[in-house]
């Protein structure tokens, strides 16, 4: 295998391929289609992220337990997404210029 010349970067993507494994992007800097899908699905993670806190926030203290433990899941999913994208764009921050 090659080396990446300095101009690209190996970029972690917001899903998961086969077996839930990690799919990265080896990329430049030019923001290609897989790069703009890549940042259009981790607007959205995150935007459906907010909206079922805000929801959680609004039925918590009435909520019976068969719905905590439903919430509970998609509040776990939500929290799974927001840190792959915190992970991605954290390493694209530290990456050297």
């Amino acid at each position: 295998m090659e080396p990446l010349e300095p101009a690209h970067e190996v970029r972690l993507l917001p899903w998961s391929g086969s077996e839930g494994k990690l799919c990265y992007l080896i990329t430049d800097h030019h923001g290609g289609p897989v790069s703009r899908l890549a940042d259009a699905t981790e607007s959205i993670q995150l935007g459906m992220g907010a909206e079922l806190l805000a929801h959680a926030r609004e039925i918590l203290p009435d909520t019976p337990v068969g719905e905590l433990r439903f919430l509970t899941e998609c509040l776990t999913d939500a929290l799974h997404n927001a840190l792959r994208v915190a992970e991605s764009r954290g390493r694209r921050l530290s990456r050297p210029d």
